[in-house]
């Protein structure tokens, strides 16, 4: 059932990518796999993936311990700073980077993996990610703790209709170019999801992050 589904969202994907022509291989398939046990991840796995996504830290660290050491790992929920550290050992890819005080938390727990600088375009108050205006601020904090952000994330609002996000995916890219000639690292767009992630495709993402379409409600 898994790899079916799997199998099925990647057809979805690269059909996407071909009607804005662009390679599919641009885009990676983040299988977030929060609340699901390591035998439906082991499926995945076995099927030939190797992205996955976690949105607690727990959850991340219990799962890393007993499954393959070659799975990359994304973190994809709120971070708490004093947590930080807990997933350092794990993860390849942090996508909910949003403020000062998770930087510097990051920078002392000597965390080597990519950074993803999240952004509330829709200004939701329920929802983690910074002002688009304090885009650069972040990004020079980052830069002088050592850090490199190497791409923007986006949870944008809950809508039926999935073209109803395409402006807010849109907007993250084109933010993206915006700061791509000050900041030539800015490459990656993580956005999209079950609903929606065949539109985030042609809009530019580069991550998508898909749960429910893979391993079920």
């Amino acid at each position: 059932m898994v790899a079916s589904q799997l199998n099925e969202v990647r057809r979805r994907m690269a059909s996407a990518a071909d009607r804005v022509g662009r390679d599919p291989g641009e885009v990676t398939l983040v299988a977030v796999s929060k609340t699901v046990g390591p035998a439906e991840i082991a499926q995945a796995y076995a099927a030939g993936h190797r992205d996955f996504g976690e949105n607690r830290t727990s959850e991340l660290v219990a799962k890393a311990a007993v499954l393959p050491t070659d799975i990359r790992w994304h973190f994809v929920g709120a971070l708490q700073s004093r947590k930080a550290k807990e997933i350092v050992p794990f993860a390849s890819v942090v996508h909910s980077f949003d403020r000062e005080s998770l930087l510097r938390a990051w920078s002392r727990a000597g965390g080597d993996a990519a950074l993803l600088l999240q952004l509330n375009l829709a200004h939701e108050v329920q929802k983690h990610g910074a002002d688009a205006e304090k885009a650069v601020e972040i990004l020079g904090l980052a830069a002088s703790l050592g850090l490199t952000i190497s791409g923007l994330m986006l949870m944008p609002p809950q809508v039926e209709d999935p073209e109803s996000n395409r402006s807010w995916f849109r907007r993250l890219r084109e933010i993206r170019d915006q700061l791509q000639p000050q900041w030539p690292g800015l490459r990656e767009l993580s956005m999209g999801m079950t609903d929606d992630f065949e539109v985030a495709v042609e809009e530019g993402a580069t991550l998508i992050r898909v749960g429910r379409a893979i391993f079920g409600s």
